[in-house]
């Protein structure tokens, strides 16, 4: 019974840290980027912004803009319905981080 519990703990512990490694990639790709802007305080304001505006999947895919712009341009020319809502998603965020971390 000990040994359970020792591994149903382990267990909730790991799945409630992973979520808090993976949480932070728009601030860590805000402060890779070599804005003069990005600093740390703006960065995590950001990631704040991010983590109520967008889905963990879309942090993913925005946080790679940040070395990649063009990215961002192929998905806002693409056609499809899944990338039109998540630039709608994202133009939301930019918006919202914009007011609240300026």
């Amino acid at each position: 019974m000990k040994k359970f519990l020792l591994i149903a703990f382990c267990a909730t512990s790991l799945t409630a840290v992973a979520p808090v490694v993976e949480a932070a990639q728009i601030k860590r790709a805000c402060l890779a980027s070599d804005r003069s802007a990005a600093t740390r305080d703006r960065c995590n304001c950001i990631q704040r912004v991010a983590n109520q505006a967008l889905t963990r999947s879309d942090q993913k895919t925005v946080a790679k803009w940040f070395n990649d712009p063009h990215q961002a341009q192929e998905l806002k020319m693409s056609k499809t319905a899944r990338d039109d809502a998540l630039w709608d998603r994202y133009r939301n965020f930019g918006q919202m981080a914009q007011a609240i971390c300026s």
